[in-house]
C-alpha cells in the first residue's frame, strides 16, 4: 500500500499548496467569494461539475448501481439534468445580477424584505450538505488507513476548511479542477473499464443478474418522480450552485461551460451505475450497498492505480464539501449576521471584508467538523437540506424570475409555509418519506399565489433596477435595496 499511500499524500499536499497560493490572488471581496467573476469556459465547467458529483453520487452512485442496476444512475442524472435546465435557461440571467448569494437575489427582485429568512432556510440547507459530504471522509480514509471514524472526519475535514479558509473561491477553484481531473482518470478511464471487465463484460453481467438490473426504469417511478423533485429542481436554486455560477466571466461561459458540466454529469451517472451492477457480480452479498465503490477499488485495482482511484473518490468528496463549505459561510455573513447587525453595505470592494469572510469560513468549517463528528445517518440529513431548500425557496425563487406579479409578501408567506410544512409533515411521516416535499411544495406554491395577488404589485421602481441588473446595465451591489411599495 505504499505506493497508494504516497499518491494519497501528495493529493492532499497539493491541495494545500494551492490553498496558499489562492490567499495571495483573494485581496477583494469579489476575488475571494466568486473569483473575481473571471472564469473561462473550461475553468467554469470543471469547477462546476466538481462541486455537483460529491461523495453521494460517486460512493452513492456505486451503491446505486449495486442495489438496483443502471436504474441506479437516476439520482445522478437527475442532478445533471438540473444543471443542463439551470444552465440554458436560468444562468445568464443569474450570471448578470452580479449578486453573492441568492437572498441578495430575492431582496433585490421583491424589494428588500426577504433576505434573512430566505438566508436562515439556505444556511440551514449548505450546512447539512457540508455536514454529510465532510462524513464521508470517514468511509475512505477506512479503506485507506483503517482510520478511528472521528479522526478521519477531523483530517479530512481539516484540511478542506484550511485551503477554503486561505484562498477562499480561488483556492476551491483550482482544487476543484485538480479534483475534476482526478476523478475524470479515477473513475471514468480507470475504474469503469477495469470493473466491467472483472466482471466477464456486459454478457456476463446478463449472465449472472436478473433482467430487472438492465432496466431502465427498474427503481421505480415513483422514486424517478422524487429525484427530479428534490434534486433537478434543487439544482437550480441552490446557493452552492449559483455561487459557481457568479464566478463566470460571461453570459455564454455561464450557459455552455454549464451545459458541459451537465452533459458530464449524465456520463458519470451511468458509469457508477455499470460499476456498481460489476460489484455485484463480483460481490454479491455485500452487508451495505454503499461498501461497493471501497469494495471494488480495494480488492481488484492494481497497486498504484487504487491510489489513484481513491483519491478520485476523496477529491468527489472535497470538491462538494468546500463549495458547500463556502456558500454556508457566504450566506451566514452576507445574509444574516450583517442583516441583524444592521450592517448597509456601501458600494466597491472593500479588502477588510476578505478577513470577515475568512473568520466565517472557519468557523463553519468547525461546526460542520463538529456535526459531522455527532451525527450517524448521511442520508437523513442530506434529505432534510434539500426537503428544506425545494419547499421552502424554490417557489419564491423561480416565482420572482418568471413572473411579475410575485410580491415580497407572497414571497415571505411561501418560504415561511413551504419549510414549515415540510418540517411538520417530516415529523409526521417521517423524514425519508416523499410526502413532506410534495406537500411542502404545494403549500409554499398555493401561499405564494394566493397573497401575491391578495397584496400590490411590487413597486415599479423595484422592477426597474430589477429589469437593468438582469439586462446586465446596472453597477454590481448598489449601495442598498429599493424599498418596497408600501
Amino acid at each position: 500500500m505504499a505506493v497508494d499511500y504516497t499518491v494519497i499524500v501528495v493529493y492532499l499536499a497539493g491541495m494545500l499548496a494551492m490553498g496558499w497560493w489562492g490567499m495571495r490572488r483573494a485581496k477583494s471581496k469579489s476575488e475571494f467569494l466568486v473569483a473575481g467573476r473571471r472564469l473561462g469556459p473550461a475553468m467554469y465547467s470543471g469547477t462546476m461539475a466538481a462541486i455537483v458529483l460529491g461523495g453521494a453520487s460517486t460512493i452513492g452512485g456505486v451503491g446505486l448501481g449495486y442495489k438496483y442496476g443502471l436504474s441506479g444512475a437516476w439520482m445522478v442524472f437527475t442532478i445533471g439534468l438540473g444543471l443542463l435546465a439551470l444552465s440554458v435557461f436560468f444562468s445568464a440571467r443569474i450570471a448578470r445580477l452580479k449578486v453573492y448569494t441568492v437572498s441578495e437575489m430575492l431582496d433585490l427582485r421583491y424589494g428588500g424584505r426577504a433576505g434573512v429568512i430566505s438566508g436562515v432556510v439556505m444556511w440551514a440547507y449548505t450546512l447539512m450538505l457540508a455536514v454529510t459530504s465532510t462524513i464521508a471522509y470517514a468511509t475512505i480514509f477506512d479503506v485507506l488507513f483503517d482510520m478511528n471514524r472521528t479522526l478521519a472526519i477531523v483530517l479530512g475535514g481539516s484540511i478542506v476548511v484550511a485551503y477554503s479558509t486561505l484562498g477562499g473561491m480561488w483556492s476551491i477553484t483550482l482544487t476543484d479542477m485538480v479534483q475534476f481531473v482526478v476523478k475524470t482518470i479515477g473513475v471514468l478511464l480507470l475504474l469503469l473499464p477495469i470493473a466491467v471487465v472483472k466482471a466477464g463484460g456486459f454478457s456476463g453481467m446478463r449472465a449472472k443478474l436478473p433482467t430487472s438490473y438492465f432496466d431502465p426504469l427498474g427503481i421505480g417511478g415513483e422514486t424517478i418522480f422524487t429525484y427530479v423533485l428534490i434534486y433537478t429542481f434543487g439544482m437550480l436554486i441552490g446557493q452552492d450552485i449559483w455561487q459557481r455560477v457568479f464566478t463566470a466571466r460571461d453570459d455564454r461561459t455561464a450557459k455552455w461551460g454549464g451545459t458541459a458540466s451537465g452533459t458530464y454529469c449524465l456520463v458519470y451517472a451511468v458509469a457508477g451505475s455499470v460499476i456498481g451492477t460489476a460489484a455485484k457480480v463480483l460481490y454479491p452479498k455485500l452487508a451495505s450497498p454503499d461498501d461497493a465503490f471501497a469494495t471494488i477499488v480495494k480488492d481488484e485495482l492494481p497497486i498504484g492505480v487504487r491510489g489513484l482511484v481513491l483519491a478520485a473518490a476523496l477529491a468527489a468528496v472535497m470538491s462538494t464539501s468546500s463549495g458547500a463549505l463556502i456558500a454556508c459561510a457566504t450566506v451566514a455573513n452576507n445574509d444574516i449576521w450583517s442583516r441583524l447587525r444592521g450592517m448597509v453595505r456601501q458600494g466597491g470592494e472593500e479588502h477588510d471584508e476578505v478577513k470577515g469572510n475568512r473568520v466565517f469560513i472557519l468557523i463553519m468549517g468547525l461546526g460542520v467538523i463538529g456535526t459531522a463528528i455527532a451525527l450517524n445517518n448521511v442520508v437523513e440529513a442530506l434529505t432534510v437540506a434539500y426537503n428544506l431548500l425545494v419547499g421552502g425557496l424554490l417557489v419564491p425563487i423561480l416565482g420572482g424570475l418568471l413572473w411579475k406579479r410575485g410580491t415580497v409578501q407572497g414571497a415571505l408567506a411561501s418560504v415561511i409555509v413551504g419549510g414549515l410544512a415540510v418540517i411538520g409533515l417530516m415529523a409526521g411521516y417521517g423524514i425519508l418519506a416523499n410526502e413532506p416535499v410534495y406537500y411542502g411544495l404545494l403549500a409554499s406554491l398555493a401561499a405564494y399565489l394566493v397573497v401575491s395577488l391578495a397584496t400590490k404589485p411590487t413597486d415599479e421602481r423595484v422592477l426597474a433596477v430589477w429589469r437593468d441588473r438582469l439586462a446586465g446595465k446596472s453597477p454590481e451591489l448598489p449601495s442598498e435595496p429599493v424599498p418596497a411599495h408600501q
